[in-house]
């Protein structure tokens, strides 16, 4: 288990899926954890059901960006831990996608994202972990993805600069790359039950170990990538998709 006490960490999107079982996770192994969200209705119940401080920001808002590093840096000082995970997706073929729906992704998965580090950099501690949550799809062409797995790739490609620029300050910035994951976002991607469900049977096909991940397995990886017990790791994308990334 990793030793995480006296560390502070910052979750996006904590409220749910993967961020909610990586502040679970976390906690679980001593960091005192913050978790934010959109919703303060959700934000409100995660936060008592983890026991975890919880804060309404949305990342596509930078005046509530920058009102959220105030409140974390007055309560808490600085931060040991950035997990930026606050995402969404709406699938589309190609010649079916809208601008609503391009400003809609690339402003939450891209730009929200882009500048949550950009905001709390000045309040991370020398030799902080900062951890995007990214996705396979960055580097696989699967139908219907093409704004989802473009604002991904163009994370990914973020996490290498920013991991290069932050080395002099021994601050490691890593790209989690989740599969098929048993999380919410899927019922949010506005598409009828019997679509998602055919979805979700094609990437179970295309997984060698044919199941999803839990959220609890992200989480174990997220716990790893914030604990010194990845002290040498900066700048890498860590896949965690059942195989799915070698499969044809």
């Amino acid at each position: 288990m990793s030793n995480l006490n006296n560390k502070v960490a910052v979750i996006t999107g904590g409220n749910s899926g993967i961020g909610y079982a990586s502040a679970k996770e976390l906690k679980a192994n001593g960091a005192t954890v913050i978790i934010t969200g959109r919703n303060a209705e959700r934000v409100q119940i995660a936060a008592k059901e983890l026991d975890v401080k919880g804060v309404v920001a949305d990342v596509t808002d930078l005046k509530q960006m920058d009102d959220l590093v105030e409140t974390v840096k007055n309560e808490y000082g600085k931060i040991d831990i950035l997990f930026v995970n606050a995402g969404v997706f709406q699938p589309a073929p190609i010649g079916h996608n809208t601008e609503e729906s391009f400003d809609y992704q690339m402003n939450i998965n891209f730009k929200g994202a882009f500048f949550t580090l950009e905001k709390f950099s000045p309040i991370l501690n020398d030799g902080a972990s900062v951890i995007n949550l990214s996705s396979v799809l960055a580097n696989k062409g699967v139908a219907n993805t093409a704004i989802y797995s473009a604002s991904k790739a163009a994370m990914n490609s973020y996490t290498k600069t920013a991991a290069t620029e932050l080395a002099p300050r021994k601050i490691r910035v890593n790209s989690i790359n989740p599969g098929p994951i048993n999380t919410p976002i899927y019922g949010k991607a506005g598409l009828p039950e019997e679509a998602i469900n055919e979805m979700a049977s094609t990437f179970q096909e295309r997984v060698p170990l044919k199941r999803f991940a839990e959220p609890t397995e992200v989480a174990k990886l997220v716990n790893f990538l914030a604990s010194d017990d990845s002290s040498f790791i900066t700048g890498s994308e860590y896949n965690i998709g059942g195989g799915i990334t070698i499969s044809i």
